[in-house]
């Protein structure tokens, strides 16, 4: 399994606009062959913050993922909206535990 969690802020100018493209690529991520869970979340105590947090069943999915029509209208909408402080990192999953 690959987990991307990550986080990214935007200007609050931007927010509305940008929740409505989020919650397209949202949708058809999650509609994905591979994809286990995809969301963004913007911060209870710091608005502008986005938190990103997918899962994968592996690196073919994430990698997949990328050439998607939704995919790349993300990335081409994103740079519109002033995102910055982007860190998003993907880490492969041995194993898990229930806490």
């Amino acid at each position: 399994m690959i987990l991307v969690m990550g986080s990214f802020r935007l200007p609050p100018r931007s927010i509305g606009a940008a929740q409505i493209a989020m919650a397209r690529v949202v949708e058809g991520s999650r509609a994905e062959a591979g994809c286990i869970d995809y969301a963004y979340a913007e911060d209870v105590l710091e608005p502008g913050l986005f938190r990103v947090s997918e899962a994968w069943t592996d690196r073919a999915a994430l990698d997949a993922h990328f050439h998607t029509p939704h995919m790349q209208a993300w990335l081409a909408e994103r740079a519109d909206f002033g995102i910055t402080d982007r860190r998003v990192t993907a880490y492969e999953v041995s194993g898990e535990e229930a806490l």
